[in-house]
């Protein structure tokens, strides 16, 4: 006779689906089965349960559940003074300051752009030569714009090892 799975047991993916992780994240946990039936191994909930106790408390450590509340608070409090240095105007998270470079940058690049056609349409006079100089020039400056994220992350991160140092 051929053992059936109890209703509540969960193959490994199924268990993986239901925990929001991928199979192989789920089989790192090394979690004990309830049981094996041919080819497939099943878990319940409490298996896992017990498995992950375990390794909190393994990485917790007897007596460091302190040092863990000392270590939740400090990081709550950091997130507070970001967000009164945030409503205070004094700090801007880095994806708005890219954003608005961004818009300001493909403005000038448009700018920028037809720069060398008004100018032409405004003084027919000028000499062609003249004209692509102006295009050559507008063009230098249109890479230098197209350069905006890289500079910023570079200034950012010289930003960053200067308070660290």
């Amino acid at each position: 006779m051929i053992e059936k799975p109890e209703k509540h047991w969960l193959n490994q993916q199924q268990m993986a689906r239901s925990l929001g992780i991928t199979v192989s994240a789920f089989a790192r946990w090394e979690v004990t089965p309830v049981a094996r039936i041919g080819k497939q191994v099943f878990y319940d909930v409490q298996s896992v349960l017990d498995n992950r106790l375990s390794n909190m408390s393994e990485t917790v450590g007897t007596g460091n559940i302190e040092d863990e509340r000392l270590r939740l608070t400090r990081a709550q409090a950091e997130g507070q003074e970001i967000k009164n240095e945030l409503a205070r105007g004094r700090t801007v998270p880095i994806e708005i300051i890219t954003q608005v470079l961004s818009r300001v940058a493909g403005g000038a690049s448009g700018i920028l752009d037809s720069l060398p056609l008004n100018i032409k349409r405004r003084f027919p006079e000028l000499d062609n030569q003249m004209v692509e100089a102006i295009k050559r020039e507008c063009v230098k400056s249109q890479n230098e714009i197209a350069r905006i994220d890289e500079v910023l992350e570079d200034s950012l991160r010289g930003y960053l090892e200067d308070q660290d140092g």
